[in-house]
């Protein structure tokens, strides 16, 4: 059984990285199942350090990025924003070249809150971040 609000394709999201800061590092979703959301980005000169290694920071914007859309998928969007509260990242390897891939799963998916964990790896499958992300889910704003 699906935890999204409705039954969203991979197609349903295609353009939403035009215009943002996924497009300027790269970011596509790859993937959504029943209960997870998925998503790459390049390592390259957008998202390396100077040292040569991908940016901490930039790992951090994947998996708010996918913690965020997965957020949204599973409350009504005509009442509510989630938005992100509090983000945590630890890590583990360094990764140098080709793509780093992110999957964010609900831990806790509550009326006001939701907290998700998304793990990166890289091109091998190996670990190079562990991300834990905490939504506020608040009223839309009126623009």
């Amino acid at each position: 059984m699906t935890i999204w609000k409705k039954n969203y394709r991979i197609e349903d999201f295609r353009g939403m990285e035009k215009n943002n800061i996924h497009e300027a590092l790269g970011i596509e979703l790859t993937g959504i199942s029943e209960n997870s959301i998925s998503g790459k980005m390049p390592v390259d000169h957008r998202t390396k350090q100077p040292a040569g290694i991908l940016h901490g920071g930039a790992s951090v914007v994947l998996a708010e990025s996918l913690g965020s859309i997965a957020s949204n998928l599973v409350i009504d969007t005509d009442k509510y924003l989630a938005v992100g509260l509090s983000v945590n990242a630890n890590h583990t390897r360094p990764a140098t070249k080709g793509y780093v891939h992110g999957t964010a799963t609900a831990v806790h998916v509550g009326k006001k809150t939701q907290i998700w964990d998304i793990e990166i790896v890289n091109d091998e499958g190996k670990k190079v971040c562990a991300c834990r992300l905490t939504t506020a889910v608040i009223d839309k704003p009126q623009f």
